[in-house]
């Protein structure tokens, strides 16, 4: 790596010295940009490469919506030349007049893009120009499409293939593990205490994916508790005083936190691949773990449950919601439990977007990477984040190694919900009956 390093900056100096006498274009990172499709030399493009980063991280942020403006405008494709292409190739069908359409009709950006990560860091700052690019699209919808090319090749870039799976443990660097701590999205990790449970015990496991171009950094990471049986509350995992269990004594391994840790991967899926291969090396190392579970959290239920009470304030839900505002509610909840589960199974299999998934973010994950809704669990999450997002319901997505497949087709096709008769049952009548007549059941 040290070589590698040193060969970079002599080619990153001989280039600077290149582009100085060829007179570069200062702070203009989008002028720049036209230079680096211009530069022939692999030198001097790597300069000014650099030379955009280095021009970028100065802009303020009018100047990065300029910028990015810029990208979306002037190096889009050339629209005439399309046409020109596609009716060459109508006329001819041979392969160079398809070459030609596929290099007309592609965004010069994307070749911007590509010779921006020539750059030393380029992937880590292309990564970082995209988590500046993501919160400006609400407002600007003009610069999608220059995420959408951005997002494209860093899907090619960070796939499968070049994902590396390494354990995270307590002997891992502690610049690692401060890390961890900080990317922890799911369950706040409040101490290195707090950490040691999580990673020395030999009944729990961590793994994360890492990419060759960010060595040092988790692109996403998962916390897994070898327990007896499927886990029903995070207090049960997460408890100081639990007693341990030897890695024999397990049936069952709980995914309890999925982080992914890069804002600019948005979009770049990893956490599938990540699940299915952490459960197929822990059922090789451990041939008695014959259960694979989450234990996942439910963001949107509360949010969902107030706009359900305003649409009608006599349903069970307004009732739900009244109940909930009462201060202290969850010292006294027993009551709940049976209105409230009930409604979350109308959540879960019955209310759906236009497209005709879950509402649930959480839920089309699992449901779409073939798992299948086994139990929603009461007061599962006591914290003030859980009582405040889902009334401290989680619920637990069962992956079957032998029917993952077939669920995922049947999700995917059908947008079918493969749930447990205890989920099910939940429904009340009306529920059921909802359920059956929507035409995403059928």
């Amino acid at each position: 790596m040290s070589t590698l390093n040193d060969l970079l900056a002599t080619i990153l100096d001989r280039g600077a010295r290149l582009v100085d006498r060829s007179g570069g274009r200062g702070d203009d990172p989008a002028a720049l940009c036209a230079d680096l499709l211009t530069s022939r030399g692999e030198a001097s493009g790597v300069a000014i490469a650099s030379d955009v980063f280095a021009a970028f991280d100065r802009l303020d942020a009018d100047d990065r919506v300029a910028f990015f403006h810029a990208l979306a405008e002037d190096f889009d494709i050339d629209v005439d030349a399309a046409d020109a292409a596609l009716a060459d190739y109508r006329a001819s069908k041979s392969a160079d007049a398809l070459a030609a359409l596929i290099a007309a009709t592609e965004p010069k950006r994307q070749m911007v893009f590509r010779r921006l990560n020539a750059a030393p860091g380029g992937t880590r700052r292309l990564v970082a120009m995209r988590k500046r690019l993501l919160p400006l699209l609400k407002t600007t919808p003009a610069l999608r499409k220059v995420d959408d090319d951005l997002r494209h090749l860093l899907g090619s870039w960070f796939n499968r293939g070049f994902l590396v799976l390494r354990a995270i443990d307590w002997r891992t660097s502690a610049e690692l593990l401060e890390k961890i701590i900080a990317y922890e999205a799911v369950h706040e990790i409040d101490s290195w205490e707090d950490l040691r449970r999580r990673l020395q015990p030999q009944d729990r496991r961590c793994f994360g994916f890492f990419h060759p171009a960010l060595p040092d950094e988790p692109l996403i990471f998962v916390e897994v508790a070898l327990t007896c049986g499927i886990s029903e509350s995070i207090q049960e995992v997460l408890r100081e005083d639990r007693e341990i269990l030897a890695p024999d004594q397990a049936d069952t391994a709980v995914f309890y936190s999925i982080s992914n840790c890069q804002d600019g991967l948005k979009g770049v899926s990893f956490g599938a691949f990540l699940i299915k291969q952490v459960a197929a090396d822990l059922a090789r190392d451990h041939p008695n773990l014959k259960t694979f579970a989450t234990l996942s959290p439910v963001p949107g239920f509360t949010r969902w449950l107030r706009r359900a009470a305003e649409a009608d304030a006599d349903g069970p839900a307004a009732e739900a919601a009244d109940a909930l505002a009462v201060e202290g509610w969850s010292d006294d909840a027993a009551a709940l439990e049976g209105p409230i589960t009930a409604l979350a199974a109308q959540y879960f299999l019955v209310e759906r977007r236009a497209d005709g998934e879950p509402i649930d973010p959480v839920a089309r994950f699992h449901l779409g990477n073939g798992a299948s809704l086994h139990r929603i669990n009461w007061m599962a999450d006591r914290s003030a984040k859980g009582l405040a997002q889902s009334a401290g319901v989680m619920v637990n997505y069962r992956y079957a190694l032998d029917a993952i497949e077939a669920n995922h087709e049947a999700y995917e096709k059908h947008r079918k919900i493969n749930a447990s008769s205890a989920v099910s049952g939940l429904l009340g009548a009306a529920a059921k009956k909802m359920r059956d007549n929507q035409a995403w059941a059928t």
